[in-house]
């Protein structure tokens, strides 16, 4: 079966591996079941250079080829490949119980982490709006408290300028020579 849908190809197949995986040791035939899959994924996708690299399969394939342990992987596994570009993703056709019990439980399990960091990220944006108008309060008080001083110190700096020109006023005053009352009739010309 083949889609084809804006640069993107979908196609099924029926992988066989025992072929392949029967002429190696036993104890390699579970990775060479996957290479196997790999390289016919390679002929049958048109992938250029039949890369290896370019092709990725999926966590719930991977345990299905392991599930049996490295001795005895699947004769035969269908499969699901998606190519976009260069790359080709793979996944299990249809999955055992066991591993869609698993799919489910993680899939919930990663559903309920989302919407624990989505509520985080929430409180966060509040805690931080909260922050900022609190700080936005806080330079304000900081802003009024400077004027404050300024005008204080400036009051203050005239009271002390006022002050030091009285004393300067008086001081003035205060120098200046008092003539004496017979000095000052002495001059006034009575002759005696």
């Amino acid at each position: 079966m083949k889609k084809e849908m804006d640069n993107k190809i979908e196609r099924e197949y029926t992988i066989p591996l025992r072929e392949k995986v029967m002429k190696v040791p036993r104890y390699k035939r579970a990775k060479k079941a996957i290479r196997t899959m790999k390289e016919f994924l390679a002929k049958h996708m048109q992938i250029r250079d039949r890369d290896l690299n370019k092709i990725r399969l999926d966590k719930y394939l991977n345990q299905m080829i392991w599930s049996r342990g490295i001795q005895s992987p699947p004769h035969k596994i269908k499969v699901k490949a998606i190519k976009e570009g260069d790359i080709v993703r793979v996944e299990a056709y249809e999955l055992s119980q066991k591993l869609k019990f698993k799919k489910q439980r993680e899939d919930k399990r990663d559903k309920k982490s989302l919407e624990q960091t989505s509520k985080k990220k929430a409180e966060v944006k509040e805690d931080k709006k909260e922050k900022s108008t609190e700080l936005k309060a806080d330079e304000e008080k900081k802003v009024e408290e400077e004027k404050e001083k300024k005008k204080t110190t400036i009051d203050a700096e005239q009271k002390y300028e006022k002050q030091k020109a009285k004393e300067r006023k008086h001081e003035s005053v205060n120098k200046r020579p008092i003539q004496n009352k017979k000095e000052h009739s002495k001059g006034s010309g009575t002759g005696r």
